[in-house]
């Protein structure tokens, strides 16, 4: 489960496009934050999760979000302020798991570090989809998870949502504010689509107009146990409340529980932020982005690097820079890195919950507000990429100092 949302330049206090994400994976699956610098490469094929397929000559300079140990990636951004995040969405299109294809995280991966638009990264993830398929396992552990992908895209200067099942697809532009959940939402309102002969399972016999994409290939069952309509009206409202969205907005909004009594040991899948419990509720919030794209200038990417922004901080990352492997890559087990740091942390933390986390959040909420202003102002002085670097290292090592006090 996931939630993704976007607000376009014109809605916004900045006058720059905000984009946000939480990736929500099984509560033990590491992610980790890294960076790929722009290349030329001499192979002719890359490898991907399951398939290799033909490389690019050149890719773009990226920052990711990523489970350690896929190749795709969760949610990122690339060296020409494209963004992208996706959702897992369930549909009537069986899958052939003998006939493996891309998954959707290798899909972003691929859509940023060869898209130099938008437009340009929304077209390719089309081509590889019809090229390659997706039936592919997202799980980590749970080997028999597969769903199809519909992805959040946007640049400076605008945003698609796009939507698929098996090798069908549609799209449609964002007005001024959108979001993703974990369920179809086009209908017959997309600028272009594309509608595959393709097996059906049983959820076939509930589906509705043919001409709409979401009553054609929605799976009523497990779209409907995601509360995925539940969580996009709860990120949309809180985003159409807001006069002129800031990225402290975004922070709030990817910590939202669904009562204000929240519990996490009651917690089921209505929250934003979102606590695994258990068959019914089984995932956790394990990383969460907030992107500035600026037209000019360079855009600042926030990570927590870490599970539950209910707990977290945003880190402040910059394209140019240099990211420490060392404490953003974690392993398996338990290490000395980011993640499972501030998981041992937030393992504190909810034993007490109720009490510990809003005097937690109310002492972290000074120190990202003073990020915030420094951000602004490094961003406004044309700050080097060396002064940039500086900044997002210190913010680093003062966040692993709290986690460690």
């Amino acid at each position: 489960m996931c939630d993704t949302l976007v607000a376009l330049p014109s809605v916004t206090g900045s006058g720059n496009l905000i984009f946000g994400k939480n990736s929500d994976r099984e509560p033990l699956e590491a992610q980790a934050i890294c960076h790929f610098p722009g290349k030329i490469h001499q192979e002719k094929f890359l490898q991907c999760t399951y398939l290799s397929i033909p490389q690019a000559e050149l890719t773009y300079e990226v920052i990711l979000s990523k489970p350690f140990q896929m190749w795709g990636a969760e949610m990122g951004v690339n060296e020409h302020g494209v963004v992208i995040g996706n959702e897992a969405v369930f549909t009537n299109v069986r899958f052939n798991k003998k006939q493996l294809g891309l998954t959707g995280m290798d899909l972003l991966r691929l859509g940023l570090e060869r898209g130099k638009t938008a437009k340009e990264a929304l077209k390719l993830i089309i081509t590889l989809l019809q090229n390659y398929g997706q039936n592919a396992c997202g799980g980590y552990r749970n080997k028999n998870f597969y769903y199809h992908n519909s992805f959040l895209i946007a640049d400076p200067e605008g945003a698609f949502i796009l939507e698929t099942a098996g090798k069908s697809w549609a799209y449609r532009e964002v007005e001024s504010k959108g979001s993703i959940s974990n369920g179809l939402t086009i209908g017959e309102d997309y600028l272009e689509a594309h509608f595959e002969k393709e097996p059906r399972n049983f959820q076939v016999l509930f589906s509705g107009n043919r001409e709409s994409f979401q009553e054609n290939f929605s799976d009523l069952l497990y779209t409907k146990a995601g509360r995925s309509a539940q969580r996009q009206a709860c990120t949309l409202g809180f985003l159409e409340k807001k006069r002129n969205v800031e990225v402290v907005d975004f922070f709030q909004a990817l910590r939202q529980h669904d009562r204000e009594d929240f519990d996490p040991k009651k917690a089921t899948t209505g929250s934003i932020c979102m606590h695994a419990t258990g068959f019914t509720n089984p995932s956790d919030t394990t990383g969460s982005m907030v992107a500035e794209i600026r037209k000019s200038g360079p855009s600042t990417i926030w990570l927590t690097g870490t599970s539950h922004p209910c707990m977290s901080l945003y880190l402040p990352f910059y394209l140019g820079t240099h990211i420490p492997s060392e404490h953003l890559t974690p392993s398996e087990k338990k290490d000395q890195s980011l993640w499972w740091k501030a998981k041992k942390f937030q393992s504190a933390v909810l034993k007490n919950y109720p009490v510990i986390q809003p005097q937690l959040r109310t002492k972290w909420d000074q120190i990202q507000k003073h990020w915030i202003a420094k951000d602004s102002e490094l961003i406004q002085k044309n700050a080097s990429t060396i002064a940039l670097n500086e900044f997002s290292r210190a913010c680093l090592r003062e966040y692993l100092n709290l986690l460690e006090a």
